[in-house]
């Protein structure tokens, strides 16, 4: 999975996977600067966020130029493609697939003519309402097969009727349903709306000093802003419409803030290195350890992660029980999303791609494994297999997250209800069904209180089932809008000229 946080933990083998976030987004404004690295970079910080596709649009104040392809950030471009797509504002993208095929095709940023010019956007999130959005279309724009896709033809026909971009954003987005943090451009403009539930991150932040032109940025994580060198301004609101041009920045409110922030980036899909509603995501993970620690102890010789995901929650949990933390597993850093999928003989060896285990450290000794989540509990049981195999003479997972019961419609692609292990079984069959000697997961009270975001402020669906925005069932399906999937292109450089 992740090259950028090392989150190797989910899976031994790439064909068991866990959860995945929709994706990452950056945005620039910021003439005289090369822009297009400072958007390389900052993809590359996100890419945690989706690996499947990258691409940055770029505009000289004349013509958007547009250019993606499949693959990891540093995959798809190097210095001579960045070297030529320059100007003074740009976005970026890096993409999993929640609507959609992985294809080509529905790489983003999409782009569209808009008026006598041309708009790119890149979201993050997933939308609920993408059928009645997409029958708002004329259908000479039919066809689409992404939420993306239907949000940038419906941008682009509203202005091409003589709106600016910024008037049909107002009026189009009160209409949109679900999580989206987007990021647009026109050949002069950088714009950043956020859904009014403000259910993904987002924030914006300064380049240079207030006293200089400088220049600004949006991204999904504070971490983008860190690996930029910009200073974070401020979290962009629920609700809120950004712009972004040599006038400075503007700020426009197209629906009333009703914050949920999804609790799971707390748990998993943040870096730990990012800071979600003024709490840094690692300060969090590590007092979530220490309440697991309180609420579920044990009597064991080493509390051990599963690295890298688990390493701040099990420092908590050896912190708060007076346990010695140990490294009692390596992983390999350098298999990931590419790596050639292994034949199922191989597996059946019992492959170990990703994590192997410290015999000397473990042998003989009673283990806390700490681990951030389990989605299918495939991965847990063959990691206690393997400790098992390794001398471990105990094994004790404790989960720092409650258990995983109901799938997500806001950007996350957890895995059906019927193959989420703690919707069919009790936390005492998941404990058999691993091979632990004892299992436990911190209470859904204990990490919210870990966040300091009070509770009502919190999206915990994927906990309680409690949904802050209803979800129509025909409205879900990552394939809903496709007839039929596309198949991978090379990379694309496409443009308009004003």
């Amino acid at each position: 999975m992740s090259h950028s946080d090392g989150r190797l933990s989910m899976d031994l083998d790439p064909l068991e996977r866990g959860p995945q976030d929709a994706c990452g987004v950056f945005g620039v404004w910021a003439p005289g600067e090369e822009v297009s690295k400072l958007t390389y970079f900052g993809l590359y910080a996100l890419q945690h966020r989706g690996q499947e596709s990258a691409g940055i649009a770029l505009s000289d104040g004349e013509r958007i130029l547009v250019y993606k392809d499949m693959g990891l950030v540093s995959q798809v471009f190097n210095e001579a493609t960045l070297d030529s797509l320059r100007g003074h504002l740009a976005i970026g993208h890096c993409r999993y697939s929640t609507t959609g095929s992985p294809t080509w095709e529905n790489a983003q940023p999409t782009f569209y003519t808009a008026r006598e010019g041309g708009l790119a956007l890149g979201h993050n999130g997933n939308l609920i309402n993408t059928p009645e959005l997409a029958a708002m279309l004329p259908p000479s724009r039919g066809g689409a097969s992404t939420d993306t896709e239907v949000l940038t033809n419906l941008l682009a026909d509203e202005a091409r009727s003589g709106s600016t971009v910024e008037e049909a954003a107002m009026k189009l987005l009160p209409k949109v349903l679900g999580a989206f943090s987007l990021v647009f451009m026109d050949e002069n403009t950088l714009y950043a709306a956020r859904d009014p539930q403000g259910i993904r991150p987002f924030v914006l932040g300064r380049l240079g000093s207030a006293s200089d032109a400088g220049g600004w940025v949006v991204a999904s994580e504070t971490a983008a802003l860190d690996i930029v060198g910009a200073e974070f301004v401020r979290e962009i609101e629920p609700g809120e419409l950004i712009t972004v041009d040599e006038r400075g920045v503007r700020s426009r409110r197209f629906a009333p803030a009703e914050p949920k922030g999804c609790l799971f980036e707390y748990v998993y899909l943040a870096r730990p290195d990012t800071t979600i509603a003024g709490r840094n995501v690692n300060s969090t993970r590590v007092e979530v350890g220490r309440r697991l620690a309180g609420q579920h102890p044990v009597e064991a010789d080493l509390v051990i992660p599963v690295p890298e995901s688990g390493t701040p929650a099990a420092v908590g949990y050896a912190e708060a029980s007076g346990i010695p933390f140990a490294q009692g597993l390596v992983k390999n850093s350098y298999v990931g999303r590419t790596f050639i999928q292994p034949s199922q003989t191989l597996r059946q060896l019992g492959i170990r791609l990703k994590l192997n285990p410290l015999r000397e450290v473990i042998e003989g000794r009673r283990l806390v494994v700490v681990d951030d989540s389990i989605v299918r509990g495939n991965t847990q049981r063959a990691l206690v297999r393997m400790l098992r195999d390794a001398g471990a003479a105990e094994v004790h997972v404790r989960i720092s997250s409650p258990p995983v019961l109901w799938p997500c419609y806001y950007g996350i692609d957890f895995a059906t209800r019927a193959e989420l292990i703690a919707a069919n079984l009790s936390v005492e069959e998941i404990a058999a069904s691993v091979d632990a000697d004892s299992l436990a997961f911190v209470d859904l009270d204990e990490l919210i209180a870990a966040t300091r975001v009070p509770e009502e402020r919190l999206c915990r669906a994927c906990f309680d089932g409690v949904y802050p925005i209803e979800v129509d069932p025909a409205s879900r399906g990552k394939y809903l809008l496709e007839k039929a999937c596309g198949t991978p292109g090379g990379p694309t450089l496409a443009g308009t000229k004003k």
